[in-house]
């Protein structure tokens, strides 16, 4: 009797008659129906940031059945076909009330990924990511189904140039025309910045996540960088990713064996060093939560310690878009990412011991990528790097009272004379109304003017959407007339944003934070000498408490939920609204509010700290 023959006669045909059926028409052998199974995943969404996610899982699919079968030096395994998620274009959408979707879909592929991975019983996961939120969704699920498992970015979209001037171009370029009174101009750049497939180009949330993930070792380092359109995504890197799959599932090598306190830290230390985008202050609590620590803040990294590595020991090493002049394709040319990780492992900056999704530390993957010197165009060295500071600093204060509030240095233009930046509020109830004063009265915006937008964070808009559209519309503004005007809010930004823009403001407007009783006129002040956020008014508390007692008596007569917040005319919205957890925890949606935890773990403390190799610490050893 074959092995095939009993099968056939299974004590359960009625669960095998499917995947008998499912073998023959992928091409496997039916002898494999009950060993443990392997797939590809991938991302699908409306925009050419997915568009080349297709061939890969295609070409991955094929390198798995290829290398399957019962032969000699054959991976005995079950293929599943691919499985997709579905994601939102964030290019596509900011500055419109579907972005709110935007970082909700996050939680969506965390959601459906984790149905496929967990009902399916995967025992092994390539994954092929595109965008921002569906690649930090994709390894929550994979952390949380903790078996082995690999990602590969789709990769970057290649600049576009402007045929008349030659200059390169990309989204932000087209944000930032948006107020030029040439209609046909703003047509011309909109026609040449994004030609191509692949996913944003500079060192926006995309690329920033993508050398996160790298960085904290689930994805090979050496294929974050290149484009979407790089033949090595087709013809090289599958057998490779399947190769290490293969690797990682013989060591019984995990994601929560990868994802651990120090390879976390490494990539929020990489993350400051490419100036990177302040997203990842929202992604990595929630990465952090997957891998099963409970509090970012608290089990990984201190605000006060990241305030000081960004300050002291961690400087910007890339002259990368938005803040510089080069693409993520630029610094792939210059040797990739791992080049960036060599000069700070060389440094002594990050731990090198952490493992890897390649089967060896960080340390030997970047030995073995024999990773280029830096060019010192591109990518700068430690010691004489493209800006002395990291390029990201959260903020306290009264107006921030959780260190939520993040502020990307790197991108800031102006208005911070002795790190210090004091503004009149102008406040805004959404950023639709100020996308409607930023397009038809932009000359009551003056000198110094704090925009405050706010009902727009988890709860309130709900979603948090990110604000490209009218930070790009202040830069060329503040340009065009030589001033400098701030904005807050309790939503979040693009990668692709600058200027003096600072955003997680929290407690929420509309759970009542500070930020709900600023007043129009008041003084803000943004001090980085002490890294906090202040309203000067709200330093009374009497004039805290009347604030605040208006601000019940509106929410309570609207039947508890504040008017100026969106509405919640959807079941995501609405889950959103009622189930979304602070900034500080991620932003993600979990059951009343609490931050949810599989499996929860020590931190570990590896004794491992950064070198100092700037000035003396002014804060307490960590």
């Amino acid at each position: 009797m074959t092995k095939t023959t009993v099968v056939l006669i299974d004590r359960h045909p009625g669960r095998s008659t499917q995947t008998i059926g499912i073998a023959r028409e992928l091409g496997t052998d039916p002898d494999l129906i009950h060993e443990p199974s392997v797939g590809v995943v991938g991302t699908k969404g409306d925009s050419q940031c997915y568009l080349g996610v297709l061939s890969k899982v295609d070409a991955i699919h094929a390198e798995l059945k290829r290398r399957i079968g019962t032969g000699p030096g054959q991976l005995k395994l079950r293929l599943v076909q691919p499985e997709y998620t579905i994601a939102t274009s964030d290019g596509i959408r900011n500055g419109t009330r579907e972005m709110r979707y935007s970082l909700i879909g996050r939680e969506v592929t965390n959601d459906s990924m984790c149905e496929h991975l967990s009902a399916t019983g995967l025992a092994g996961t390539i994954a092929v990511v595109a965008c921002d939120k569906p690649p930090v969704g994709t390894l929550a699920a994979m952390l949380e189904h903790n078996q082995p498992a690999i990602i590969m970015s789709d990769g970057t979209i290649r600049p576009g140039h402007d045929p008349k001037t030659g200059e390169a171009l990309d989204i932000v370029s087209a944000y930032q025309v948006a107020g030029h009174p040439d209609a046909e101009y703003r047509h011309h750049i909109a026609c040449h910045a994004c030609p191509g497939i692949g996913s944003c180009g500079g060192m926006f949330t995309y690329n920033t996540m993508q050398t996160f993930i790298g960085v904290v070792g689930m994805q090979p380092l050496h294929m974050v960088a290149p484009a979407s359109d790089d033949p090595r995504r087709l013809e090289q890197f599958p057998k490779e990713l399947v190769d290490h799959l293969a690797n990682l599932i013989a060591k019984g090598l995990k994601p929560r064996d990868i994802v651990v306190r120090d390879s976390i830290r490494n990539a929020v230390i990489v993350a400051m060093a490419v100036g990177g985008s302040t997203n990842v202050t929202l992604h990595a609590p929630e990465i952090a939560r997957a891998a099963g620590y409970g509090d970012f803040w608290k089990e990984i990294m201190t605000p006060e310690e990241f305030n000081h590595l960004s300050q002291h020991v961690i400087p910007v090493l890339t002259d990368a878009r938005p803040y510089g002049k080069y693409s993520m394709l630029d610094i792939d040319n210059v040797g990739g990412v791992q080049v960036i990780v060599r000069e700070l492992l060389d440094a002594g900056l990050l731990n090198g011991e952490v493992m890897t999704c390649t089967g060896e530390t960080l340390a030997a993957q970047v030995k073995r990528l024999a990773a280029k010197p830096v060019d010192g165009k591109v990518i700068y060295p430690v010691e004489r790097p493209y800006k002395p500071t990291g390029g990201l600093r959260v903020l306290g204060g009264n107006l921030s009272p959780e260190f939520s509030a993040i502020l990307k240095l790197a991108g800031v233009e102006g208005g911070l004379e002795n790190n210090l930046f004091k503004g009149k509020a102008r406040v805004f109830a959404g950023e639709q109304g100020l996308l409607e004063a930023l397009d038809k009265t932009p000359d009551r915006f003056q000198n110094h003017d704090m925009i405050i937008v706010r009902y727009e964070g988890p709860s309130g808009a709900p979603g948090m959407p990110e604000m490209l559209d009218s930070t790009s519309r202040i830069t060329t503004l503040c340009r065009e007339r030589g001033i400098v005007v701030a904005l807050m809010t309790d939503g979040r930004f693009s990668g692709g944003s600058v200027g003096l823009v600072i955003g997680h403001v929290g407690p929420e407007a509309a759970l009542g934070g500070p930020i709900a009783l600023i007043e129009e006129g008041d003084e803000i002040v943004a001090d980085l000498n002490t890294n906090e956020l202040n309203c000067t008014a709200l330093s009374d508390p009497a004039t805290v408490k009347k604030r605040k007692a208006a601000w019940d008596k509106v929410v309570a007569a609207n039947g508890g939920v504040h008017p100026d917040c969106g509405i919640a005319d959807t079941r995501l919205l609405h889950r959103a609204r009622l189930t979304a957890v602070p900034a500080t925890r991620g932003g993600g949606l979990h059951p009343g509010r609490e931050i949810w935890v599989r499996e929860p773990r020590t931190a570990e403390r590896s004794g491992f700290v950064p070198k100092n190799k700037y000035r003396p610490s002014t804060t307490k050893a960590f």
